[in-house]
């Protein structure tokens, strides 16, 4: 019999969370590895908690999903994420699955689709419920890819003159990561120097109010 698929639960709402861990304990292939209320418990518990599997909630207090998402799979490369939401916007449903999570679920499908979602990302599937495919149906013409929010934060960096060094300091991940930011940056913008990377954010008010905490 092959092990139980470990599963973490990361949501703020307490009842959320309590429903879907009581679903998923009936049946017999699933280990609740644990229950996290947000992001940053996600990002400091997760490397222990050892899950297969996250099922992460958007909206949190502080650090919210897509964030600790992106963290996460920098960390734990082989993490599967599942987002969990009420929203069913092709805005969050593309963000969501820009910055890695495998699949994307409603919290209103009915227990045993969430179980299926879990299964499939198992199998190496994105899996989107209902719902969010419908959201998500291609439209005309072929928009430029977007970058993730990681990305964009790094573009950020780089755009303020930041070697490097410094965007890996500051953003507590390594340097060879940030490379690989600004390549595929450069590649998503078809922009070779850092000097346009600048010319850029400018011109997409990226760098307006940047120490404005916003």
């Amino acid at each position: 019999m092959s092990a139980a698929i470990r599963v973490l639960i990361v949501d703020d709402h307490p009842m959320v969370a309590e429903g879907i861990q009581s679903i998923l304990e009936s049946y017999d292939d699933i280990e609740i590895a644990g229950c996290l209320t947000s992001g940053q418990e996600a990002v400091e518990q997760a490397p222990a908690l050892m899950p297969d599997v996250i099922l992460m909630d958007l909206n949190m207090p502080g650090m919210g999903g897509l964030s600790a998402t992106e963290i996460l799979l920098e960390r734990m490369p082989g993490m599967r994420v599942l987002i969990l939401s009420m929203h069913d916007s092709p805005e969050y449903i593309s963000t969501a699955l820009s910055h890695g999570a495998m699949g994307y679920v409603l919290k209103d499908v009915p227990t045993d689709e969430i179980k299926e979602a879990i299964d499939a990302v198992m199998q190496g599937k994105q899996y989107l419920c209902t719902g969010a495919e419908g959201a998500l149906k291609p439209s005309g013409g072929q928009a430029r890819e977007a970058l993730t929010g990681r990305e964009q934060t790094i573009l950020l960096e780089l755009a303020q003159g930041k070697s490097n060094k410094e965007v890996a300091l500051a953003l507590d991940i390594s340097v060879r990561t940030v490379e690989t930011h600004r390549k595929n940056i450069k590649r998503k913008l078809g922009i070779s120097s850092t000097a346009g990377l600048t010319r850029y954010a400018l011109e997409h008010g990226m760098l307006q109010g940047t120490g404005a905490g916003f």
